[in-house]
């Protein structure tokens, strides 16, 4: 690989964001990349774990070399040592032939193995001489191999609670954390949603040949509020269903929400005590996203039947009707009658929203930031909405 080919690859494989944690993210991981120092990578699902390893090894002298990413997750615990060390023919059933490792495959590249923290323990100790010394054995042979691989591992679990349980080996997780790189949770990270749409945007206009329109305003605020469970993995799978099922055109905040209620329909909403603050807001915010859609839904249908229908009974909050005046020698209703039940409707519309407001409250505990949040308006609106509404 030449200079030019090699500046090109660090260029496309690069960490996108322009945030503070990310900054200093990119700062800590290029000067990580200039050595061969073993790296542990912590982070939520979808985060970019292998983004970063990626990024360090494009970064690193070993750059023209292999990258091999190996999830340890997806592969059964019985054939994971084989496909990390290779096999001997005829070691087990099944091998008709010798067959190199992952470890082989990545000599003096880059290994990057993802969800280390389901690595059995069995493995666990072949894989703690690895690191110590670079050498291993094939599966059913007893000649020493080395490799000069560069480690990465990455994992979302909590290592030290693995430690305490004895499902992971305390010497090894050690070994392993020569340098820790936290990946912040895209809700932490501001602006960079914005700038990580953008990106997937192009990227599937590209793909599926579509004209995007673009977000409304609201809908780039609700992009910015919503928790992000996935992380970037959950925004970037968004934003192609967008751009395909809403054939590119303009996203409004009603579009967006109705998305992001399909996403989490079959999440449960159901509170449980042993869920982290995180995992309950993002419960509460989807719960409140269904809420303020069928608001959306019930204020439409009433300024339609108040619009079309004036004849039609209003039913008020607490189960009474109301009949506006109607002229039956004409079939219509008085100007003024069709006033008073538009300010019937008005007063429905009222209710519905103290009544979503007095839920969220319940729902975030009080607490008046997070129920701001989660309802999508300033905290100002909130305390004045509840004065007005004595709640």
């Amino acid at each position: 690989m030449n200079s030019r080919q090699k500046n090109l690859m660090k260029r496309e494989i690069n960490l996108i964001g322009q945030s503070v944690l990310i900054s200093q993210l990119k700062q800590l991981a290029l000067q990580v990349a200039e050595t061969d120092i073993t790296v542990l990578i912590i982070g939520e699902t979808g985060s970019g774990k292998e983004v970063l390893a990626r990024f360090i090894h494009t970064n690193s002298l070993r750059a023209d070399k292999s990258f091999i990413p190996v999830n340890c997750g997806a592969i059964p615990a019985g054939i994971l040592e084989s496909e990390l060390f290779g096999h001997e023919k005829g070691a087990f059933t099944g091998a008709v032939q010798s067959r190199k490792g992952y470890f082989e495959s990545a000599d003096r590249g880059t290994i990057f193995l993802d969800e280390i923290g389901e690595m059995p323990l069995e493995t666990q100790v072949k894989f703690l001489r690895v690191i110590e010394t670079g050498e291993f054995q094939r599966v059913g042979s007893s000649e020493t191999i080395y490799s000069d691989a560069r480690i990465i591992a990455a994992t979302n679990k909590n290592m030290y609670q693995a430690v305490a349980e004895k499902n992971f080996r305390e010497d090894l997780f050690y070994r392993l954390r020569s340098v820790e790189l936290q990946i912040p949770p895209l809700r932490e990270r501001g602006k960079d949603i914005l700038l990580l749409a953008e990106t997937f945007v192009h990227e599937f206009e590209h793909k599926h040949k579509i004209v995007f329109e673009g977000f409304s305003p609201d809908a780039a605020e609700m992009l910015m509020r919503y928790p992000w469970p996935g992380n970037v993995r959950e925004i970037r799978n968004l934003i192609e269903s967008l751009l395909v099922l809403e054939k590119g055109k303009y996203i409004t905040q009603e579009i967006l929400e109705k998305h992001l209620v399909q996403r989490n329909r079959y999440k449960s909403l159901v509170h449980d005590p042993s869920k982290s603050e995180k995992n309950e807001l993002q419960i509460i915010y989807s719960s409140i996203i269904q809420l303020r859609q069928e608001i959306s839904d019930i204020r439409q249908l009433l300024q339609h039947l108040v619009q079309t229908r004036p004849h039609i009974p209003l039913l008020l909050p607490d189960g009474s009707a109301t009949h506006p005046p109607v002229n039956t020698s004409v079939n219509t209703v008085s100007e003024e009658g069709n006033k008073q039940n538009k300010a019937e409707a008005l007063h429905s519309l009222e209710e519905i929203e103290k009544k979503s407001i007095a839920d969220a409250l319940e729902i975030c505990l009080g607490n008046k930031r997070k129920t701001a949040k989660a309802l999508g308006i300033t905290e100002r609106t909130l305390y004045r909405k509840i004065k007005a509404y004595g709640l």
